[in-house]
């Protein structure tokens, strides 16, 4: 008998331990998979499904339970239990029905991600990796713009990896982050370290209007600094910041060539597109958003189905020889994407789930003000990209949202020291 017991506790310290070593092992690949999202898509998909094989076994269902019966937890599975509906009455073929829908398949993630950093304490390390992460690319973005040899050859000045969209949208968001633990490090009385912090915030931006940027990151920008002037001042405060940043802004304009060609470059495509037909990105876009409100309006209630916008847009080419040469399956914004396979049904649960992680970080700490940064520029970059469907802006989202929820549950503010 006392050697049945004592094989039993032994395999019970066993379980135990390889559930500690499992659950320690989710949370460094959670960290790797932040280190490896500026950089590499393959990369942070193997690192995705190994965090997840060493995660699951770990779950406490209770807990996650929990997570789902709140509104940040459980609105991303409802948004991707409807997209399951919606490949019954989808016009696409089945294969793009499937591929679409594994997009959608990446918000499971956020409940999942709330629930292990919810329990654990290393969610500072993941927000500290990709940080590194983003400056190593920064570092290399500014060196491939003096000394292009140095690096193989690439498609945009400045931009080593991936393109200027993800790239601008992760250099601001960082340059966000960092103001606040700017913030905290100056109330702290650490000025030494509020000023290192706040020069490589203007760094980040120096790329962002020199080198490389997205035309809808500088509507980010805006919202950004707005929203950190209300979470950090009181209103004279944050009028006195908004002041200061439309002189930065001024600043900007006036001595960067590049973001005024960018951003005036605009209106000049939208009128070829209209009067010549040409091929501008601009111009292509007002196409895909004049198409996307008819085919919403054929039927707004539940949409067209999941992963139905390449066929709709397959069949109006037939009579539109404008979208022949682009026939898309993503019209360039969030809502509109998401009104076309789901309906005013999907897009209410869109914008519920925007709400809900919004309200998530109301609270007045580190962890919640990066949060409801994230959540805005997402909601605002959505106006002109479908944020959550491309790869690395969607994973962004849901690591970010998963991970700094995760400490806002738990309780634990992000370590400044």
């Amino acid at each position: 008998m006392d050697a049945i017991n004592g094989t039993m506790q032994t395999g019970l310290i066993r379980r135990t331990l390889d559930r500690a070593y499992l659950a320690s092992l989710a949370d460094g690949l959670a960290i790797a998979v932040a280190v490896s999202l500026p950089w590499s898509t393959s990369a942070t998909s193997i690192l995705i499904v190994l965090w997840l094989l060493a995660l699951l076994p770990t779950l406490n269902l209770a807990l996650l339970r929990n997570v789902l019966a709140t509104p940040a937890g459980g609105l991303p599975a409802a948004l991707l239990g409807f997209a399951l509906l919606g490949m019954l009455w989808s016009v696409a073929p089945i294969a793009e029905r499937i591929d679409v829908f594994q997009v959608f398949l990446r918000l499971l993630a956020i409940p999942l991600l709330l629930t292990q950093f919810r329990r654990s304490e290393r969610g500072t390390g993941v927000l500290v990796a990709f940080l590194v992460s983003c400056t190593v690319l920064l570092v290399l973005s500014w060196v491939t713009t003096m000394w292009p040899a140095l690096w193989r050859p690439v498609v945009t000045r400045g931009v080593p990896v991936k393109d200027y969209v993800v790239q601008s949208g992760e250099f601001l968001l960082c340059a966000f982050g960092l103001a606040h633990w700017a913030f905290d490090a100056w109330h702290q009385h650490r000025r030494p370290l509020a000023a290192i912090l706040a020069a490589l915030a203007l760094i980040f931006l120096a790329n962002i209007v020199f080198v490389a940027t997205g035309r809808g990151t500088v509507v980010v920008f805006g919202g950004l600094l707005g929203l950190l002037a209300l979470q950090r001042f009181s209103w004279k405060g944050a009028l006195g910041v908004l002041v200061g940043g439309a002189v930065l802004a001024g600043v900007a304009w006036a001595s960067s060539p590049y973001l005024r060609a960018r951003i005036l470059a605009v209106s000049e495509e939208i009128d070829r597109y209209q009067t010549e037909g040409a091929e501008t990105s601009s111009g292509y876009r007002l196409g895909w958003w004049n198409k996307s409100l008819e085919f919403i309006a054929a039927a707004p209630l539940t949409g067209h189905g999941t992963g139905a916008i390449r066929e709709l847009f397959r069949r109006t080419a037939v009579n539109d020889s404008r979208l022949q040469d682009a026939v898309t399956d993503n019209p360039h914004n969030q809502t509109l994407s998401i009104a076309i396979q789901l309906g005013l049904i999907g897009v209410g649960l869109l914008y519920a789930m925007w709400i809900a992680h919004l309200l998530l970080f109301k609270r007045p700490e580190l962890p919640a003000w990066i949060g409801a940064g994230l959540v805005a520029q997402n909601m605002v970059a959505s106006l002109f990209n479908s944020q959550i469907f491309y790869f690395t802006p969607g994973w962004l989202y849901v690591f970010g949202v998963g991970v700094l929820g995760g400490m806002v549950l738990r309780g634990g503010k992000a370590s400044t020291s």
